[in-house]
């Protein structure tokens, strides 16, 4: 019975992909030309992420430990109780 079900459910998963092209719906239209440009982009172009999206790795991996740096800006949270430094009289 186990098998059976397990069938069906497997079944089930793969009548749910859809296989034609993506498209407009009746009665839709693509967005409006960006500002400074006279025509719509088409469909394609909308679809192609831009340069940004996918920036390129510019640091080099470390390949070995190394001792961090002292950061200034490594501050306690600001809910923490900050020490008082005044001098004791």
């Amino acid at each position: 019975m186990r098998k059976v079900s397990a069938l069906v459910l497997l079944l089930a998963l793969a009548a749910c992909g859809q296989r034609s092209a993506l498209g407009l719906k009746p009665g839709q239209q693509l967005p409006p030309a960006p500002y400074g440009r006279s025509q719509k982009p088409q469909a394609v172009e909308l679809m192609e992420p831009p340069t940004i999206a996918i920036p390129e790795r510019s640091v080099e991996l470390r390949t070995r430990s190394e001792p961090r740096e002292d950061d200034p800006f490594d501050l306690p949270p600001p809910e923490a109780r900050q020490p008082d430094n005044s001098p004791s009289q």
